[in-house]
């Protein structure tokens, strides 16, 4: 049974960093493609950044700002989040096929 478990987000001013962090169980991690997703209020759930064997993929508005990495060994997926704006504000979900975590809320704000 794929379980996701989301932790990281919080409260930070524009300009800040956050660094989330997923852990997963249940597959293949190290076999898996896994997506950090967003989702604000009243807009589209949207793809941030794909990573599986191929380069890693970024959403255009987060490119240069976000990073995403994996630690196979620990099998946990993380997100580096720096120069945050206020537009990033979302719950962040890591994703993986059709299943995802409980998110975790990302707020920008001064």
């Amino acid at each position: 049974q794929v379980q996701l478990v989301e932790s990281g987000g919080g409260l930070v001013q524009p300009g800040g960093s956050l660094r989330l962090s997923c852990a997963a169980s249940g597959f293949d991690f190290s076999a898996a493609f896994m997506t950090w997703a967003r989702q604000a209020p009243g807009k589209a759930f949207e793809l941030v950044s794909g990573i599986g064997t191929a380069p890693i993929t970024y959403l255009p508005s987060v490119m240069g700002r976000f990073t995403t990495s994996r630690d196979n060994a620990k099998n946990t997926l993380y997100l580096q989040m720096d120069s945050l704006k206020p537009d990033d504000t979302a719950m962040y979900y890591c994703v993986k096929g059709s299943s995802r975590g409980q998110g975790t809320q990302v707020t920008v704000s001064a």
